[in-house]
């Protein structure tokens, strides 16, 4: 009862907005994990149309780099959202931090490896005796749990070369690696927007083997909004964080339902990859987001324990999160006010469509 009675007063404030005493726009910031991109396009869409201001909100976006930890700008007060993958949040509370995710915006994986179809890689269990390339800093433990789980030791170069990949393809399309880690939305585009020297025509889908960690079933949570929760135990800041999720939430429906317009704000946010790549991301990352069957940013469970599953056994983690690492009910709040404002908090329908790439991703 006093959750319903909870949430009814955070619904009852996000109708008319939140604001300072003074009346004014609150002033936040939101930390991205990279550069701009449409792997953000919700967030920038929210800022650029409005939907922040109309929310009460004046939201400033950080853009990310390799040397910006999310989790770190976010627990010393540099930002007061975040985003990031959950086990590399779950790792940092490991470490000291006090942060809880409040939206799980991506409902599932987007993590591949790559290989030429020459190579003869078609199932995990063929990487023994590769060269497998990874970015590391937290983005391998997909990849490692799925050796191990076919008996292939990431760490016994007797089984399998690891090879530390830059964030591009350049070592798969150079030969230096058998197969290299991926993006859906990103990097496996890239090899489809460079030109096979054998052809003289870009590469195409059937020139490559993909293993998709869905698939295989090592398949861990992404992108999600945190915030520090000694932050959102503040008086306000609960109301603060549900209109700033109602805002986000209402910029990632705008992208489904207009996407070119959503990779216009995109590349006006000053992407350095071109309209064919960033219309090829967006179209992929929606496929991560939607459908959203209990809504878009409400944590599924199973996943969930999947997730801390395989952090535990690949040490990513010593211990069980505590239960409050996570939280649905603010996401919740702000999935009702968009259901009441007639906003489709699913996407069931959604299909994606073919995106046409072009060299260099132009």
């Amino acid at each position: 009862m006093r959750k319903a009675l909870a949430l009814c007063l955070v619904l009852t404030l996000l109708l008319a907005g939140v604001s300072s005493a003074d009346g004014h726009l609150i002033p936040v910031k939101l930390q991205l994990q990279w550069v701009a991109q449409s792997q953000f396009a919700g967030y920038f869409a929210a800022h650029d149309l409005g939907f922040y201001n109309d929310a009460g909100l004046d939201v400033t976006i950080l853009e990310g780099a390799v040397e910006i930890v999310p989790q770190q700008v976010v627990a010393s007060g540099g930002a007061e959202f975040g985003l990031a993958w959950v086990p590399k949040v779950l790792e940092s509370n490991e470490q000291g931090v006090n942060l809880v995710n409040i939206a799980q915006v991506f409902q599932r994986s987007g993590t591949l490896e790559v290989s030429f179809v020459d190579t003869g890689i078609e199932s995990v269990e063929d990487f023994r005796g590769m060269r497998i390339g990874t970015w590391g800093f937290g983005n391998e433990h997909e990849l490692f749990a799925a050796m191990r789980a076919v008996g292939i030791d990431p760490e016994n170069p007797d089984d399998v070369t690891i090879v530390q990949q830059p964030f591009d393809m350049s070592l798969l399309l150079n030969g230096e690696v058998d197969a290299a880690e991926a993006m859906t939305y990103n990097e496996y585009a890239q090899v489809l927007e460079a030109v096979n020297p054998d052809t003289g025509e870009l590469y195409q889908p059937e020139d490559l083997h993909v293993i998709d960690f869905n698939d295989v079933g090592t398949a861990m949570l992404q992108d999600h909004v945190f915030v520090n929760a000694d932050w959102l135990a503040e008086e306000g800041n609960e109301d603060i964080a549900v209109a700033f999720l109602k805002a986000s939430f209402r910029g990632w429906i705008h992208c489904r339902e207009n996407p070119d317009e959503c990779v216009e704000i995109v590349l006006d946010n000053g992407s350095t990859l071109g309209e064919s790549h960033q219309t090829w991301q967006l179209n992929e990352i929606s496929k991560l987001i939607w459908p959203s069957p209990a809504g878009i940013g409400i944590m599924d469970a199973d996943l969930w324990a999947q997730t801390v599953a395989i952090s535990l056994e690949a040490q990513v983690l010593s211990e069980e999160p505590s239960m409050d690492a996570y939280r649905s009910d603010l996401a919740q709040a702000a999935v009702d006010a968009l259901a009441m404002d007639g906003h489709d908090v699913m996407g069931e329908d959604w299909q994606p469509v073919e995106v046409m790439l072009r060299p260099g991703g132009e």
